[in-house]
């Protein structure tokens, strides 16, 4: 069993900006899902654990080994996809994994030939493996850049908003590769898409402003706010009045009617109704409360 035990973790920048303040989580094998807005500090944090760049204060400890001392165990058992994959170009998959694997240490001709096929062949490009990168799609492109993250059989692996501009059939099929992967490792998915969280991650913390500000199981998350959520469509124009009024965590446009959804104990006036609540409910619910304390 893998741990990673993260302790009182903080990063701030040269230029005043603390991206990680205080941050205390430990992660086992699985799936983990880092929930948060764009800003929030997930790839701080994911730069961080990677031995990228050094916390301000804190510590890291993966396998009981401190990370932060000793960055080389961690890069030797990382596998990381950013998020920003870059490629390079005119260079086959075939021959760029190969290049990637010969930078991962695996020296022997015969041993990387089998790993380079096989994780080809995992992530369904075995078939496009004579194709220059550059020429590949985005899902393709994303599936290659998970193909690099499992060379050496990493025992870490980090995927940062790894489906952004996926379409919806490729995003499904590179969720299930990664699931695939996270039976046996620690597979942290990084990402402000709730959907992702909630199909994948038997565990998650959502992250605001450098802070954990929830964690624990979706499901269970989502049950704590049962019979706290009801909806109702509105004029646009009166959303302001609402939004004094009761606490609403979310709007969105349904047909070009303005759609609220409220937290409230009890009925907050007629022409509501009571809904199921799901994560992206708990998420802003969360969200909203924290706005709230420090206000």
């Amino acid at each position: 069993m893998n741990t990673l035990q993260i302790k009182n973790l903080s990063k701030t920048y040269p230029n005043g900006v603390k991206a990680i303040d205080g941050i205390s989580i430990k992660i086992t094998n699985g799936m983990f899902g880092l929930l948060g807005a764009n800003g929030a500090g997930k790839s701080s944090l994911m730069r961080t654990i990677a031995s990228l760049q050094e916390p301000s204060e804190g510590s890291i400890i993966f396998n009981d080994v401190d990370i932060i001392s000793n960055p080389q165990y961690v890069r030797e058992n990382l596998g990381y996809l950013p998020q920003e994959f870059g490629v390079y170009p005119k260079i086959s998959a075939e021959k760029l994994l190969n290049h990637l694997a010969i930078l991962k240490g695996i020296l022997d001709k015969k041993e990387r030939k089998n790993q380079v096929n096989a994780l080809l062949q995992q992530v369904n490009l075995y078939q496009h493996r004579k194709k220059s990168v550059y020429t590949f799609s985005g899902g393709m492109r994303q599936r290659f850049g998970i193909a690099q993250a499992l060379l050496a059989n990493p025992q870490l692996i980090i995927v940062d908003e790894p489906t952004a501009g996926l379409d919806p059939e490729e995003s499904n099929r590179f969720l299930n590769l990664l699931s695939e992967i996270g039976e046996n490792v620690i597979v942290i998915l990084s990402t402000h898409i709730v959907e992702d969280v909630k199909n994948l991650c038997p565990k998650m913390a959502i992250l605001a402003h450098g802070e954990i500000i929830s964690e624990g199981n979706p499901r269970e998350l989502v049950a704590s706010i049962e019979g706290k959520i009801w909806t109702k469509i509105i004029p646009k124009a009166n959303l302001d009045v609402y939004k004094k009024t009761f606490d609403v965590i979310s709007t969105k446009l349904v047909s070009g009617e303005t759609q609220i959804r409220v937290l409230s104990d009890n009925k907050p006036e007629a022409g509501f109704e009571m809904i199921t609540p799901n994560l992206e409910d708990y998420y802003f619910t969360t969200l909203f409360n924290q706005v709230i304390q420090k206000a």
